[in-house]
């Protein structure tokens, strides 16, 4: 294969991928023509990609609506990266609890290779999670409570690399835009050992997270919860006991089940 081959190539790995995030934001699907216009890539590329997708079950054609949409190949993925992620039982009931005891949108976060992941959540109708922050949601760290442990957690080598690839995009008029401000707010945490971040990455919606500690005292993950800012302004304090409880038994539950996260190697 020569140098323009291998070019060619990931190119073409890096349009599939872009499709299938394509294809994903709609419940109907996307017609080739459809795709072809968003993406910005000529209609017979769009056909040969759709060829490829098809067969491999990443996509399936729906001949009738003349539409792809995503194949039963992705939700083997999605299992997979659940497995591969493997929050333990005894963590899922912990953040359950959590949910139920602090009457709240409950998440479980945790380093994964460079980059900061909700492992689990727990809602419900009437307290639902801050959308997109479902399982795997891994943006805006410097937006979120979880992410803020997290980050905190990071040697400062380590974190100005995170924020170098990731930077600090403004989700609200109340996101913190300098790193002179999050080092300021990560200083806090480290203080007292709970992060808030109230109308930072949605406007209505404010966060509070603790840290979960492995034996040798280092954040491995963040227990958090999400709320009404108006609720979170009436019950912030009484949540933050809370979450420094869950965060101690989760911390414990890792140690037990011998799955603890190893900074090191992240």
């Amino acid at each position: 294969m020569g140098r323009n081959d291998a070019f060619t190539g990931m190119a073409s790995v890096q349009k599939a991928f872009a499709l299938l995030d394509v294809v994903a934001t709609d419940t109907r699907g996307l017609t080739a023509k459809e795709l072809a216009t968003t993406l910005e890539i000529p209609l017979p590329t769009v056909y040969r990609l759709l060829k490829t997708l098809v067969e491999s079950e990443h996509l399936v054609h729906l001949k009738e609506q003349s539409r792809y949409a995503l194949g039963f190949k992705v939700h083997a993925l999605d299992s997979s990266l659940h497995r591969q992620i493997g929050t333990p039982s005894a963590v899922m009931r912990l953040i359950l609890e959590l949910h139920s005891r602090g009457d709240a949108a409950a998440y479980y976060a945790v380093h994964r290779g460079d980059d900061i992941v909700v492992a689990h959540v727990v809602d419900s109708p009437s307290r639902p999670r801050i959308t997109p922050m479902g399982f795997g949601f891994n943006d805006a760290a410097h937006a979120t409570a979880f992410g803020k442990i997290l980050l905190a957690g990071m040697d400062p080598e380590r974190r100005r690399t995170y924020l170098a690839r990731h930077g600090m995009p403004s989700m609200t008029d109340q996101t913190l835009r300098t790193i002179p401000e999050l080092e300021d707010a990560l200083l806090r945490i480290s203080e007292n050992g709970i992060a808030t971040e109230r109308e930072e990455f949605i406007l209505g919606a404010s966060c509070l997270g603790a840290p979960v500690m492995n034996a040798a005292g280092q954040i491995v993950g963040s227990v958090a919860v999400s709320m009404e800012t108006e609720d979170f302004d009436r019950r912030g304090a009484k949540i933050a006991s809370l979450l420094r409880d869950t965060a101690d038994r989760v911390g414990r539950a890792l140690r037990a089940t011998s799955v603890l996260p190893n900074r090191s190697s992240t």
